[in-house]
């Protein structure tokens, strides 16, 4: 019994629907089709079967299931991205924690100012997906003056990376890192901005705009085309049958549309303000164990 609430809530469900988004389109092609069936009662000439082989459903159909596959392999790219970003961030943090040597209390606090960093560079990904400037979720996990000389840079993920490779650097300089530790730490970091470079070549590449207005045109003209076909079996139905067919069509395309960026924040894009949370939790948790690495006293 729940199995089948839950399938009829989301068969009702309005919200992360592209009903909205294609509803006017819908009703459009409805009226159309219910006015195609109002001349032919009247003895108008409008039944014209020849008209079927204008757009071929199948020729159709098979543009839009490349139009939608295409956009949903966008976004399961971005979202595997992401997770890619995830893991990097938690075995980074993981390994400066347990790895860099602390000989005083202030080693710990920059550290840890470190670790937030990881989580900041993240935020500012997101940001920077979504042309946000920069806001407080930013601002709290950096000091002051950080953020400060953060707002005044054209790329503030890049910036976070160089202070995140600077700090690994200085460690290895002071001894608190071998060589083996810095490269496997560099390399990781190397993999964080390759998961931001993915995401910008995933925004920066949209479906080409040729594409998508041949679509549009296709779609327009079959289901205004469709009443005069049907009209002349089904009479009085045409309108009703017009209108399902439309939603099925401007459905599928909405959906592409809707998936093809998904770094915004429409209903079904990634969920990066959660994943980014979900990381900040990672480190607060990290931060909250004794590091196995410790030379100085706590007394």
């Amino acid at each position: 019994m729940d199995e089948k609430k839950t399938w009829f809530s989301v068969l009702l469900q309005w919200e992360y629907s592209v009903i909205p988004s294609i509803l006017s389109k819908v009703i459009f092609c409805a009226l159309f089709g219910q006015l195609i069936s109002i001349l032919y009662y009247f003895k108008f000439p409008v039944s014209l079967p020849i008209l079927s082989t204008l757009v071929p459903s199948i020729v159709l159909g098979l543009l839009l299931v490349f139009r939608t596959n295409t956009a949903y392999e966008r976004f399961w790219e971005g979202r595997k991205i992401w997770g890619t970003l995830v893991n990097t961030v938690r075995n980074l943090s993981r390994t400066i924690w347990v790895t860099v040597i602390e000989n005083t209390p202030e080693d710990r606090d920059e550290k840890i100012k470190v670790l937030r960093l990881l989580v900041a560079f993240a935020v500012a990904t997101k940001l920077h997906l979504r042309t946000e400037i920069l806001n407080e979720d930013l601002n709290k996990l950096m000091p002051e003056e950080w953020f400060k000389k953060l707002e005044n840079m054209n790329h503030p993920p890049l910036e976070i990376a160089f202070w995140i490779g600077d700090y690994l650097q200085k460690q290895s300089e002071k001894n608190y890192l071998n060589n083996y530790q810095l490269i496997a730490m560099v390399k990781l970091l190397d993999t964080m901005v390759d998961c931001l470079g993915g995401c910008e070549r995933i925004l920066r590449t949209p479906i080409p705009l040729a594409y998508s207005i041949h679509i549009k045109q296709l779609i327009l003209i079959y289901c205004l085309t469709l009443p005069f076909q049907i009209v002349n079996q089904l009479g009085w139905w045409t309108g009703i049958l017009v209108g399902t067919i439309s939603f099925t069509i401007f459905g599928i395309e909405a959906i592409g549309i809707e998936i093809e960026n998904p770094f915004g924040h429409d209903p079904n894009d990634l969920p990066l303000d959660a994943i980014c949370q979900t990381m900040e939790r990672n480190i607060n948790d990290l931060i909250s164990l004794p590091p196995t690495v410790k030379h100085w006293n706590n007394s």
